[in-house]
């Protein structure tokens, strides 16, 4: 007979620095499958300033890349008790969210970006948070299909979407991009959709334009 525990857990997140509270743009952002938040937050560093503070925060479920040894990766969730994955999710970011936050003087502007399977997690997680989200990119990914869509056009009215993808992705076929088009006729608001020359990683132009 199957039975469930809850308990206090830890997971990690790293930072691009020591944050003063004067920062006026909060980035979280999302690794996706089989990465680690330390090395997916030096994709940034050419972006970090006094004025921007990133916080990338570390999926929890770990795993070897190849057979039982060498590198690690993690991710957000796998189909085994998937919906437990997504919960203890957003309780572990809701928590780091309000950590940060608690520093700050002035509320800065939430900026959200998530990375193939990260973009997933961070639909999910900004359409369900109470602080106002001013960007949200999806970027080698796309909306969650599993999201609650009542709310959803009023919660993001000021929020500036976008779908990023490179047009020799080997992860994005013609059924994904098909169900992502049909996902955002039903959400009803208006996402931009941008494309580079380029497959499954961020391109740096693309990205500078996006954060600067």
């Amino acid at each position: 007979m199957k039975q469930q525990i809850s308990y206090q857990a830890t997971a990690f997140y790293h930072l691009s620095k020591q944050p003063n509270g004067e920062e006026s743009e909060l980035w979280v952002i999302f690794h996706g499958y089989g990465q680690l938040a330390e090395f997916f937050l030096r994709k940034f560093q050419d972006f970090f300033s006094e004025d921007r503070l990133f916080i990338a925060p570390e999926g929890t479920n770990y795993n070897y890349l190849q057979g039982f040894h060498g590198r690690v990766g993690a991710n957000w969730m796998t189909k085994y008790e998937r919906e437990t994955a997504i919960e203890n999710n957003h309780r572990y970011l809701n928590a780091l969210l309000d950590s940060q936050l608690e520093s700050f003087t002035t509320e800065p502007k939430l900026k959200i970006l998530g990375f193939s399977q990260g973009a997933a997690t961070a639909s999910r997680w900004a359409s369900q948070i109470g602080y106002p989200v001013d960007k949200l990119i999806l970027w080698g990914g796309g909306f969650a299909h599993d999201l609650k869509w009542d709310g959803f056009e009023e919660k993001f009215e000021q929020t500036r979407l976008y779908v990023v993808l490179g047009n020799q992705d080997e992860f994005i076929t013609p059924e994904s991009i098909k169900k992502q088009e049909e996902l955002i006729r039903v959400i009803n608001i208006e996402v931009e959709k941008v494309t580079y020359s380029g497959g499954h990683d961020l391109h740096y132009p693309t990205l500078k334009k996006l954060i600067d």
